[in-house]
């Protein structure tokens, strides 16, 4: 299976959207999209709708990571949304919801940047 990625951005904010598998297969495709992206149109806060996410390795968390380490130096925040249940013990097992910010659903992170 692959990755589609879809990005949307909402000014300051870029709202990705994935479906398919994150692994070492898709992690660089990933990757550079998110760093284009953050570059090019001067993002400043990351919204991840992982609800068509089916499968996540290491290197989906390597990426997830980074680009937080990218968006804090912007004092910007990245918010986790409409996780399914497999995804979801992932992110929990890996440590990752002590670094991000996890909202039941998109509209509720996009509240709170302020751009719902």
């Amino acid at each position: 299976m692959s990755l589609h990625i879809e990005m949307e951005t909402l000014r300051e904010v870029l709202l990705v959207r994935l479906q398919g598998e994150l692994d070492h297969h898709t992690a660089e495709t990933l990757r550079n999209r998110l760093d284009t992206a953050i570059k090019d149109e001067q993002i400043r806060h990351v919204v991840l709708d992982l609800e068509d996410l089916a499968f996540m390795d290491s290197s989906g968390i390597g990426v997830i990571l980074g680009r937080y380490k990218q968006i804090t130096a912007r004092s910007g925040e990245v918010f986790v949304c409409s996780i399914n249940p497999t995804i979801y013990r992932i992110f929990e097992m890996s440590g990752l919801f002590k670094v991000l910010k996890y909202k039941e659903h998109v509209s509720d992170a996009l509240d709170v940047l302020g751009v719902a």
